[in-house]
């Protein structure tokens, strides 16, 4: 058998013989080299020359998931997360965490997080973590038509028009069985909050006040590439 001259994370860490999420962690806390072969495989030699002992190291408690975060950035702000009770901080808020970069994905599962306890830790010492929370909360596509002050109609329109995507979508199901699932878009609380000032060309006041059953005055309006990061 030809003996593999390029590895990929996984195979590198396979070979080494570490944990894949320690090998992630490790090489964004610059412990392991660049690819030196493509911008994701290393050759045969950069991996044999790798510190096993140090990545390990690295993650020696080993990750915890994105669920346990969520309750260690409650605990934090002094509102933790009751078992039974609606949660205060939710993965949810960790995935937008992620995506400011101020967490780091170790999983390959999208599915599911796996996250360093110590940047977790760091996180939550942070003095503008309650904004950051708030900012980051999940508002569903009714809950966002309430904070804007407008029909759900409207907010309709608005995604018609582009003006703002969803961060992610849930599944929620009525009953236990799947032929009642519906896909739910989530938005966070900041993107929404920023609509108006985003499209200041609209009378937000007459939007707010028009009437039920009446047409909405967003749908004469065209679309336009100008969409707000959710």
């Amino acid at each position: 058998m030809a003996r593999r001259t390029e590895y990929d994370a996984s195979q590198a860490a396979k070979r080494l013989k570490v944990p894949a999420a320690a090998f992630r962690w490790a090489r964004h806390a610059g412990l392991i080299p660049a690819p030196d072969v493509s911008s994701w495989q290393w050759s045969r030699a950069a991996v044999e020359a790798m510190d096993a002992d140090a990545i390990r190291a690295a993650l020696a408690d080993g990750p915890i998931s994105g669920g346990a975060a969520a309750d260690r950035i409650a605990e934090a702000l002094g509102t933790p997360n009751v078992i039974g009770e609606k949660a205060r901080v939710t993965s949810f808020v960790v995935r937008r965490f992620i995506d400011r970069g101020l967490l780091t994905e170790l999983s390959a599962n999208p599915d599911g997080s796996l996250l360093h306890p110590g940047q977790v830790a760091q996180v939550c010492q942070r003095e503008d973590l309650a904004e950051l929370v708030a900012a980051d909360a999940p508002l569903g596509p009714d809950q966002a038509a309430e904070r804007l002050g407008v029909r759900r109609a409207d907010f309709d329109w608005m995604l018609r028009l582009e003006w703002i995507k969803p961060s992610e979508s849930i599944e929620v199901r009525f009953g236990t069985s799947r032929a009642g699932a519906v896909d739910v878009a989530l938005y966070t609380t900041a993107s929404i909050t920023a609509l108006p000032a985003a499209h200041p060309e609209i009378d937000w006041e007459q939007l707010r006040t028009v009437q039920k059953g009446r047409r909405s005055p967003l749908a004469s309006l065209r679309p336009k590439p100008d969409v707000i990061p959710a």
